[in-house]
């Protein structure tokens, strides 16, 4: 990932966060046929290894596992907030004109070898800690014992998981921390005036990334 020093987040704390905020990642590998990509949600366990694991499980249909057994390393990339940038919002628009649009985000990038894994009660526990993070705090959650114990057991049979031992991890803040203060301040400003929920968020990122 291409990586100006004044975009670089590199906190893990702060990583984490993104991955659990933004679970839903894009699983990129080779295959046979070139690349493949998948969105699938995660699941984070911090505490597996010094950067994390991450695990989730695929479609048996979907050939990226096969690929993924085979040796295949692997990337993960989880989208954050992203939001459009008007160069209207610049005091340099005003001052010069040599101004651009550009596109605020955030984003991080995992890397490392990935296990392939068909054991069953493997596969039971990592849906349930799935289904247990994403149900938390509804009035009426939902739980994989829900639903009948033959159903569950042939659901399994059709997924195959994977778990990946994060070896690198980067983060990119790009928020406009590369413009003056005053460019800085309009940005937020813009961001503050917009109705789009993704707005008020990038805008917080502005703002405490850039003291304004």
């Amino acid at each position: 990932m291409y990586q100006p020093p004044h975009f670089r987040e590199e906190r893990l704390e702060v990583q984490h966060a993104l991955i659990r905020a933004h679970p839903l990642g894009l699983l990129i590998s080779s295959g046979e046929d070139g690349p493949l990509a998948n969105p699938v949600p995660f699941l984070l366990d911090a505490a597996a290894a010094p950067k994390g694991v991450v695990r989730a499980h695929l479609a048996r249909a979907n050939r990226q596992w096969q690929a993924l057994a085979a040796g295949e390393p692997a990337l993960a990339v989880f989208q954050g907030v992203d939001t459009y940038v008007t160069p209207s919002w610049y005091e340099t628009k005003k001052e010069t004109g040599k101004v651009v649009p550009t596109w605020n985000y955030a984003i991080v990038q995992v890397r490392g070898p990935v296990r392939v894994i068909e054991d069953r009660e493997w596969l039971r526990r990592q849906i349930t800690a799935l289904t247990a993070q994403h149900e938390e705090g509804r009035t009426q959650p939902w739980a994989v014992t829900d639903a009948p114990e033959d159903f569950v057991a042939a659901q399994l049979k059709g997924i195959v998981g994977i778990e990946m031992t994060i070896e690198s991890i980067e983060g990119k803040w790009k928020v406009s921390q590369n413009r003056p203060a005053p460019d800085r301040i309009g940005v937020a400003e813009g961001l503050a005036a917009e109705t789009d929920p993704q707005a008020a968020r990038m805008e917080r990122l502005v703002r405490d990334y850039s003291r304004v």
